[in-house]
């Protein structure tokens, strides 16, 4: 656990990783469930199943509006970033309660996403496509 100096509440950081996003998030306990991500709320900075996304592990264990969070995203498009934030706040959970591990790992919450992207290989267009075959 560390403190935070600005606010001088104690949290709970873990970091969460999918493709090139990297999520550190801050867990506050006792908190009223507002949720900021790179200072702005999550519905702001998140569009549509992005966010049910992002908080689905408090959602899962109901704890939705105990807690208070904050997290900065960096890399990655939007999509992989809140996966990041969701597998931050997984790890977060972890520290605070490790019962809850059966839980979140059972739904998958608490593996990393090791999918990157594949890298273009010569003679091709993408790392997979081949130029069409023209016969003529």
């Amino acid at each position: 656990m560390a403190t935070s100096t600005e606010t001088s509440r104690s949290y709970f950081y873990s970091a969460g990783k999918r493709k090139n996003a990297i999520a550190r998030v801050k867990l506050f306990e006792d908190g009223s469930g507002q949720a900021m991500v790179n200072g702005m709320k999550l519905k702001d900075y998140f569009a549509g199943i992005q966010i049910e996304n992002a908080v689905s592990p408090l959602v899962i264990i109901g704890k939705k509006s105990g807690f208070d969070i904050e997290a900065m995203v960096e890399g990655g498009g939007k999509s992989a970033q809140s996966d990041a934030v969701r597998l931050g706040i997984s790890r977060a959970l972890l520290l605070i309660n490790p019962e809850l591990r059966s839980d979140l790992k059972r739904i998958g919450f608490l593996r990393r996403d090791s999918r990157i992207k594949e890298r273009k290989k010569p003679g091709l267009k993408r790392a997979r496509r081949a130029p069409q075959f023209s016969k003529r």
